[in-house]
């Protein structure tokens, strides 16, 4: 496994480019481009982009799901080489294994991780998890009747539980109606702020990564998509859903934003 040759940052994107061949077979379609980036551990980062830009091909390739055509992803000082327990991954559908209640789907990925545990052991662990995501009451469940909203906690429980080095959301909100999205945002805000954990994260809503990131990166449209901007949230990191719009530099940030999507992002050309 290949060593990084910078340690100081706990991610490291280097030279990272996708293609897939085209039907002629001599040319081929590249989604992205040389794209570079580095996160500290702690830090929540969104990225935003139009589709098609490889936001979720960046993020498979953190989760080992994908690998890049060139380029390589580290993850404190090692390449990243197929998937991982040090790898959190929640998607937009909450993919839960359908037969096992809330607490059988968790169970399952704590036992993954620690094997040698005893089943009191794994209980403890399991609930304390249930319980940070407020599905007291519903531990024996299955999915089938529970809410998108519960499903969805159920899934970041469960990424949660095994106490992953990086979490990576891939629009784990999108689906969700509006009220039930901002109850989560605010749930996965106090988590965040609690564990320290380090976060990737998807977003098409500009007004959830503000109020979720240390830093938003801007890609640029695909094909050829570039890493067009890293902007920093200047933002109190106390904000909350409620806060947020009464500070002096959101809607300058919210601006900037939007100004990237609907204009500036059809500008990049990719090195």
């Amino acid at each position: 496994m290949t060593e990084s040759k910078f340690t100081e940052n706990f991610i490291q994107i280097q030279g990272l480019r996708k293609a897939y061949p085209k039907a002629n077979g001599t040319d081929e379609l590249i989604v992205f481009n040389n794209v570079n980036f580095e996160i500290s551990r702690g830090d929540f980062v969104c990225i935003i982009g139009h589709s098609g830009c490889g936001k979720t091909t960046i993020l498979n390739v953190l989760a080992g799901l994908e690998e890049p055509t060139d380029g390589h992803a580290f993850i404190d000082g090692r390449e990243i080489k197929g998937p991982s327990l040090d790898r959190g991954v929640v998607f937009q559908s909450h993919a839960l294994m359908p037969w096992m209640t809330v607490r059988g789907n968790i169970a399952f990925a704590v036992k993954s991780k620690w094997p040698d545990w005893t089943k009191k052991q794994i209980d403890q662990h399991v609930q304390q998890f249930i319980d940070m995501v407020h599905l007291q009451g519903s531990e024996d469940k299955k999915p089938s009747e529970l809410s998108g909203g519960m499903k969805q906690r159920v899934g970041i429980a469960r990424a949660f539980a095994i106490q992953p080095k990086m979490l990576l959301l891939d629009e784990p909100f999108g689906a969700l109606d509006a009220l039930t999205r901002g109850n989560i945002q605010d749930e996965l805000v106090g988590i965040v702020r609690r564990t320290q954990q380090t976060v990737f994260m998807i977003t098409h809503d500009v007004d959830e990564a503000i109020l979720l990131s240390d830093k938003i990166f801007l890609m640029s449209n695909g094909p050829r998509a570039v890493l067009a901007e890293i902007v920093e949230n200047p933002l109190s990191k106390d904000r909350t859903r409620t806060t947020m719009h009464h500070e002096p530099d959101f809607y300058k940030l919210r601006n900037h934003l939007i100004d990237f999507l609907v204009h500036r992002s059809k500008t990049y050309a990719a090195a």
